[in-house]
């Protein structure tokens, strides 16, 4: 069994276009859309199902990437507000594809997993990032 976080550094000197902030976002992100946001669709977890009457089959909500992008937004925004844009930028992310790219990069390594019906190409201009993050936040001033 490889080391987890061996692998994860290898990532990251391997493909340099984004932060490890940017991984534990969208980690987090995951999390918030399976647990506050209740996306996806329930599917028991590797390795849960069991026999007998005290196995407990866990649930993990299986999330796509249509879903994880809404989630990725409403939880920039939730953290960072005004900032989301420019803090998610910094961290290399710059569009909805970039979401997928991290999420496929966390797959490779198996930090992440995936259905056979899951496709990088999912995440693409799911929404205009510009306007989907910083376009929350528009000052308008009263008329005198």
């Amino acid at each position: 069994m490889s080391d987890p976080l061996k692998s994860f550094h290898e990532l990251l000197r391997r493909d340099r276009r984004y932060r490890p902030e940017a991984y534990q976002f969208i980690w987090e992100a995951l999390h918030f859309a399976q647990e506050e946001l209740k996306m996806g669709k329930p599917r028991p977890s590797e390795g849960s199902a069991g026999e007998g009457a005290d196995a407990q089959t866990k649930l993990e909500r299986h999330v796509t990437g249509q879903e994880l992008c809404e989630a990725a937004r409403q939880y920039a925004l939730r953290q960072f507000g005004m900032l989301a844009k420019t803090v998610l930028n910094s961290w290399g992310i710059t569009s909805t594809s970039d979401f997928g790219e991290i999420v496929f990069n966390l797959i490779g390594i198996g930090h992440m997993r995936k259905t056979p019906e899951d496709r990088r190409e999912d995440f693409d201009n799911v929404y205009d990032f510009d306007e989907a993050i910083e376009g929350q936040f528009r000052i308008t001033w009263p008329e005198s």
